[in-house]
């Protein structure tokens, strides 16, 4: 799994007009499934989102994460994450979790990240999407867990 990680200091996701997740302060992360992703992948990846030390501590250095700052997580989905792109201008999408297998672990990953933080908020599995933020630094990281070899 992938997770594609930006301090924020307010973040949005629209669906049909409508805010169907937002936070402020915290973390915006588009996350990704790869073929061969499960559970361990998604609780791996959620523990390093989690733990991440991206917010300043007390002399400004990046040193607490969000779970630290109490700081809310928005959680979208996004296939493309996973896309190859060393060859071409084209992407290839072989290596992305089939849109079944992607939905189930993105919910899982969601699922995980509700039993042991607060807030999160989530986009919607093959939604057209609208995501608005505010990236604060701007600081970004992607953050992987590895699939299992298949």
């Amino acid at each position: 799994m992938i997770a594609l990680i930006q301090r924020v200091s307010q973040a949005q996701v629209v669906v049909d007009g409508e805010a169907i997740g937002e936070i402020g302060a915290g973390v915006l992360a588009l996350v990704g499934v790869e073929k061969g992703d499960g559970e361990a992948q998604a609780s791996r990846l959620l523990e390093r989102v989690l733990g991440y030390r991206i917010f300043a501590d007390a002399e400004g250095r990046m040193n607490r994460s969000v779970a630290d700052i109490k700081g809310g997580l928005l959680l979208v989905p996004q296939f493309t994450l996973a896309a190859d792109t060393n060859k071409g201008t084209r992407p290839s999408f072989s290596s992305a979790a089939p849109p079944a297998e992607g939905e189930k672990y993105f919910e899982r990953f969601v699922e995980l990240a509700r039993a042991s933080h607060s807030p999160v908020a989530t986009g919607r599995f093959g939604a057209d999407m609208k995501v608005r933020l505010v990236n604060d630094g701007p600081v970004t990281f992607w953050l992987r867990a590895s699939p299992q070899p298949g």
